[in-house]
């Protein structure tokens, strides 16, 4: 039986607040980012991620730690909650998914910027094209 895994993390990083929601399935691992800007109530990261879940954009997967589950003491596990809670911040492996997803989007932004120039170019060649036609016309 898979089970997946979903951690979600708001930080303050000096300048904007910030979310990071973390999927992990046991297979693959992806992270997607959220810039929340003032410090958010919980009702506000709750009703942003009802509304916003579908459009979110999520970093191509890892492979995830293929660690088995094994039953933890509730006391430990209490432990290790309050020192997550505690800890300010993501982990590195989140920080390795969300730049690999800055750096996908920066390929994407260039090449769709690189193909607005060329069509630009071809536009203008166009209007040059049809003014000396004109031109030879005698109008």
């Amino acid at each position: 039986m898979d089970k997946t895994k979903f951690t979600f993390t708001v930080f303050f990083d000096g300048t904007f607040y910030q979310g990071v929601y973390e999927r992990d399935d046991g297979r693959k691992y992806e992270v997607s980012r959220i810039v929340f800007g003032n410090e958010p109530k919980d009702y506000e990261v709750y009703e942003y991620l009802m509304r916003n879940f579908v459009k979110m954009q999520f970093s191509p997967y890892f492979a995830a730690d293929e660690t088995a589950e094994r039953h933890i003491n509730p006391k430990r596990m209490q432990r290790l909650i309050k020192k997550q809670t505690a800890n300010i911040g993501i982990g590195t492996k989140a920080q390795q998914a969300i730049k690999a997803m800055h750096e996908q989007n920066k390929i994407l932004s260039k090449k769709s910027k690189r193909l607005r120039k060329i069509e630009k170019k071809e536009q203008i060649f166009i209007i040059k094209q049809e003014k000396k036609k004109e031109k030879r016309k005698g109008h």
